[in-house]
């Protein structure tokens, strides 16, 4: 008589769909935990890690709408004033300002773009794109002085032009402690030529 056969304990297969989809949940539950758990236990270095990227991709992108050591002259006349501003909040950008707002329009109160410094110090920028052979006045370059500190609460004010500054306008930021940048200072400026106008010692006719 044959032997009956022996049955069994039937072993487990991920041949059937409900083996395998419980090995898959098991290893998933896995990898997830232990992700969790090196989180929770690296949660600055994470946080960290994350501003970096967020930093650094901003940077990057700023980097990319203004080159470095830009050789190609800039026809400012051909901007909108708009368009002037953005340029030269572009130039704080690059230059290392953090916090840049494009801020002029109607009721600006003499502020086109503010900005902070690397070193901190908040600055107030008033970009005036007029055609070649107008000045800039005093009383424009006044207007600034009355209100960079008292309203837009800033340490230092700056007066951007693609023309040049009369004498008089020249006085008065001299004695007032304002910076001021002709077109030919701007050039320079876009071109990397020269500090950025918060990085140098000196003022424009000093």
């Amino acid at each position: 008589m044959a032997e009956p056969r022996r049955r069994g304990i039937p072993r487990p297969s991920c041949l059937t769909p409900i083996g395998c989809l419980a090995i898959v949940a098991a290893a998933v539950w896995f990898i997830v935990r232990s992700v969790t758990m090196w989180i929770s236990g690296h949660a600055i270095a994470v946080t960290a890690a994350a501003l970096l990227a967020a930093l650094g991709g901003a940077g990057l992108f700023r980097a990319r709408s203004m080159p470095a050591g830009r050789t190609t002259p800039v026809d400012w006349a051909s901007m909108s004033p708009g368009e002037f501003e953005q340029l030269v909040a572009d130039l704080c950008w690059r230059d290392g300002c953090t916090d840049v707002r494009v801020v002029g329009g109607a009721g600006d109160l003499g502020a086109d773009v503010l900005a902070r410094t690397p070193t901190g110090r908040r600055i107030v920028v008033q970009c005036k794109r007029y055609a070649p052979g107008r000045r800039v006045g005093s009383p424009e370059v006044q207007r600034v002085g009355g209100t960079y500190s008292v309203v837009h609460g800033a340490d230092l004010a700056i007066v951007v032009t693609t023309a040049e500054f009369t004498d008089a306008a020249v006085d008065y930021a001299r004695r007032a402690g304002i910076r001021l940048v002709d077109g030919d200072e701007l050039a320079a400026w876009a071109g990397e030529k020269v500090l950025p106008p918060w990085g140098a010692e000196r003022m424009m006719g000093a």
